[in-house]
Formats: C-alpha cells, sequence, structure tokens
C-alpha cells in the first residue's frame, strides 16, 4: 500500500511534471541548436564537399533523435532531488547515451573521411578503394569495441576475461588465416605506399600488362597477350615491379655499322648527321653520338637521345623517323652500312685444282706457300 499511497504524494507529480517540461523544453533546444549549427555549416559547404565545415555538418546531421531525447531526459532528472539510487542509475544512462552517440558521430565521420579518399580532391581519382576499405572497417571495429567496453565497465562488468578471451581467440584465427592475413595487409600495403595503380603499366619477372584490379588477396593484370593475370598481393610485393605509367622521359640507346673501307672524313660527318637528325626531330633530346669501336665486320656507332614522352608508340614513331633519316643521311655521305662478311686465308696448303671435261687446260703457275689460291676449273 506505501508504494502505491507514494503516488497519490502532490510533491511526486509536481517533480514527474517538472521533469516532463524540462525534458520537452531541453530537448526543444537542443534540437534547434543542432539543426541551425547543422545548417549554417551546410550553407557554408555549398559545393564544397572537401573542406571541414562539410566533415562537421555530414556528422552532426548524424545526431540521434532518440539518444538526444535521452539525454535531454537525463538532464531533466537532476532538477528535482532523488534518491541515491536512482543518481547511480542516471549516472550509467548519462554515459550510455553519450558513448552510443559519440560512436555514432565517429562512425560517420570515419566513413565519410573514407569515402573521401576514394573520391579524391575535385573530383578525380583519389586512394584505392580496398585500402580505404580496409582501414574503415578495422578502425570502426576498434570504435565500437571500445564503445562496448567501456559500457560494460561502467555497469559494473567484469571485462578482463572478455578481453584476454578476445585476446586469444585473435591470435587463433590470425594463425589459421595467416597466409590470407598476409594478402590483405600486402594489399593496405599497396594501397597506402601506392607503389602502382589502376591503370599502370607494369613488368615484373615473366609478366607485363596493365593493372586492372587491385583486391583484397590478388592483383588482377591484363598481359600484352590478352590474357589476365591473377599474382597474390604478398608475392607480387617481394618481387622488383618496374612502373612505366609513371615514366617521364625514355632515354634510348641504338647502334648501326657502317663499312671497313669508310674513310674517316666520312665517319666524322657520319656522327655529325646522326646529331643533326635527332635535334630536329620534334619531342627529343640529342644526348651524344660516337664511333664506338672495331667489331668484327663493322665500325659500330653508338647514339643517345631521350624522348620527352613515357608513350611508347609515340617512342616508336620517333625512331623509325630517326632510321629513315639516318637511311637517307649515309646514301648521300656515299657511305654503306655493314654486312655480314668472313674471309678465309689458307697457308702452307695448294687449292685443288677442278678439272671439267671439254675444257682445255691451261699451265699453272708455280705453287707458293703464302698464296691464297682460289680453285681452278679445267
Amino acid at each position: 500500500m506505501e508504494q502505491w499511497n507514494i503516488w497519490l504524494d502532490r510533491d511526486v507529480w509536481i517533480a514527474i511534471g517538472i521533469v516532463v517540461a524540462a525534458t520537452a523544453a531541453i530537448y526543444t533546444v537542443l534540437r534547434a541548436l543542432v539543426g541551425i549549427v547543422h545548417k549554417r555549416l551546410t550553407t557554408w559547404s555549398k559545393g564544397q564537399d572537401g573542406n571541414w565545415q562539410h566533415f562537421v555538418a555530414v556528422v552532426i546531421g548524424r545526431t540521434n533523435r532518440t539518444l538526444l531525447l535521452a539525454f535531454s531526459l537525463l538532464l531533466a532528472l537532476r532538477l528535482p532531488d532523488l534518491p541515491g539510487s536512482w543518481q547511480a542509475a542516471l549516472s550509467h544512462t548519462w554515459f550510455v547515451a553519450l558513448a552510443l552517440q559519440i560512436a555514432l558521430w565517429v562512425d560517420t565521420g570515419v566513413r565519410l573521411w573514407s569515402r573521401s579518399l576514394v573520391i579524391g580532391k575535385h573530383g578525380g581519382s583519389g586512394y584505392n578503394p580496398v585500402m580505404t576499405t580496409i582501414i574503415s572497417i578495422m578502425v570502426l571495429i576498434v570504435v565500437w569495441s571500445v564503445m562496448l567496453l567501456s559500457i560494460l565497465a561502467n555497469l559494473g562488468v567484469d571485462i578482463t576475461a572478455l578481453v584476454a578471451s578476445l585476446g586469444v581467440g585473435g591470435i587463433a584465427v590470425a594463425l589459421a588465416v595467416q597466409t590470407v592475413l598476409s594478402d590483405v595487409f600486402a594489399s593496405l600495403s599497396i594501397g597506402v605506399d601506392k607503389p602502382f595503380e589502376i591503370g599502370d603499366f607494369v613488368v615484373f619477372g615473366e609478366v607485363a600488362g596493365s593493372i586492372e584490379h587491385i583486391g583484397l588477396k590478388t592483383t588482377r593484370i591484363r598481359s600484352l597477350s590478352g590474357e589476365q593475370v591473377v599474382c597474390a598481393n604478398a608475392d607480387l610485393l617481394r618481387q622488383i615491379v618496374h612502373n612505366y605509367k609513371r615514366m617521364d622521359t625514355r632515354r634510348i640507346v641504338f647502334k648501326f655499322g657502317i663499312s671497313y673501307d669508310t674513310p674517316s672524313d666520312k665517319v666524322r660527318q657520319v656522327s655529325e648527321r646522326v646529331g643533326d637528325i635527332i635535334r630536329a626531330t620534334p619531342q627529343t633530346k640529342f644526348d651524344r653520338a660516337h664511333f664506338l669501336g672495331f667489331d668484327e665486320s663493322q665500325l659500330t656507332f653508338e647514339v643517345v637521345y631521350i624522348v620527352q614522352s613515357s608513350d611508347y608508340n609515340q617512342y616508336m614513331d620517333i625512331q623509325q623517323e630517326i632510321n629513315l633519316q639516318l637511311l637517307d643521311a649515309l646514301r648521300e655521305l656515299d657511305v654503306r652500312f655493314a654486312l655480314p662478311r668472313r674471309d678465309l686465308r689458307l697457308v702452307g696448303e695448294r687449292m685443288p685444282t677442278l678439272k671439267v671435261a671439254g675444257v682445255p687446260q691451261q699451265a699453272e703457275p708455280e705453287a707458293n706457300d703464302q698464296d691464297q689460291r682460289l680453285p681452278r676449273f679445267s
């Protein structure tokens, strides 16, 4: 009966009325403040998705109305005098509501941050979406785990055994899927360090092609012959990767040879003409052209120049034009390209004489051991 009589007390209903009125007033004020701040920040950040005003506006817009109402009720309950047990319960409820709201704000901020990394500035290409997804998931797991453990600890639950169990279970899972995890962390390393990106032309080992997809476990490459090459991320990072997409210029070295019977003055002119040809070719920078040395059947020239472009097709067009002009220049100088040639000398032996029926024989000169004789037909 005493429990029911308390509800007949006039002071109790006055306290309840104060709490309800204060809750409504506080909730209205907080809603208005949140709405004003959100509207102002949204107006300031209009057309500028990457600035901090837009970021804060989106985070504030994630304020939960239920949690805001609970927060207002907790504030209102502090106005009347309450028993000590009620005060302890209110302190726990305060922490739960505040922790949940902070976790929601952080969750929204992390998702917005990861999306901005993928999109990049000014709508351009940003970071690898796989990398940003992995980072955002890891951060969100940490945030919500810390929030839940903090709430349990605030409610008086002993979380020591729970944390220890999670640690042991995490080690066991990591050992079971260590191969997969190595590829996942390799993917994260690719996303952070960015040795290559989607669309880059890479060469490693016997593989040459363009990056098509960078996943959690594998990277897929479209090779020059057309097939798709799938390589594990961890294995890919263990190799030396040549990224030709990031090459600004190409240093070209090529050689050619001219005949040994070319006079020395024309040999000098060949170097000068090669330099004139390359200097007159667009998108090139001449470095050097030298008479390199004496090879088996040619006088060898070595030419070095720089192509001011990374495009392989453009380099081949330039090299073709240089070759054609070099061919015309050598013809004007009356200089012949070297052809494979080999001279044979027989010392100390007499060349055999071949006799053909019906052909009169001629007197043969005396043999000389130092002569080089060709076969004679008779």
